[in-house]
């Protein structure tokens, strides 16, 4: 993540500046710009969302969003993928989710970009997990491990054949080998 040197602004005032790709954060009075995804970020992303996606959203349990920009705790992060209960979405008269989600996702999921800090990404997770978000996941593509957090725990490096620990109540039952091999597209 690349910081850019900026005046000093309020969330507030941030949140009033025009979105950028890729997206820009407010993390500790600072605007800091997200790397652009490379491709193996983004085939594991939409792998993820997909596979979240088919076992939660007709049974109403959850959805996930990519690239879903949330604001709570004097921060707006845009996590990699962001997953919300079902209760946890906001929908106006016509049934269409609200754009402004102001709460943290109930479950984050970041994927490590090549010279991106581990650590304000971690960072990034850790606030989640003190504002109430109940799962996080860092994936390295690099080393095919993943990194799992909860609340008031210690975090959990996951590889191999490992099981994921999954958002409870969705029924995703994932090893980190399933999920890096999604990378291999040619047979």
């Amino acid at each position: 993540m690349l910081q850019t040197p900026s005046p000093t602004l309020t969330l507030a005032e941030f949140l009033q500046q025009p979105e950028t790709q890729p997206a820009r954060e407010y993390i500790d009075g600072k605007i800091v710009q997200k790397p652009m995804p490379k491709t193996r970020h983004s085939r594991l992303q939409s792998k993820l969302i997909q596979s979240i996606n088919n076992i939660s959203e007709a049974e109403q349990l959850a959805y996930a969003f990519p690239e879903l920009r949330c604001t709570f705790g004097g921060r707006s992060i845009v996590a990699d993928i962001a997953v919300l209960r079902w209760e946890h979405i906001q929908f106006d008269q016509q049934g269409e989710p609200l754009d402004d989600v102001v709460i943290p996702p109930d479950w984050m999921i970041e994927i490590l970009s090549p010279n991106q800090s581990s650590n304000q990404v971690t960072g990034n997770i850790l606030h989640a997990l003190q504002y109430g978000c109940q799962l996080g996941w860092l994936l390295d593509p690099d080393d095919r491990s993943i990194l799992v957090f909860l609340p008031q725990q210690q975090p959990e490096l996951r590889n191999n054949c490992d099981a994921l620990i999954g958002l409870e109540g969705i029924p995703l039952a994932l090893t980190v080998e399933q999920v890096f091999g999604w990378l291999k597209m040619k047979k």
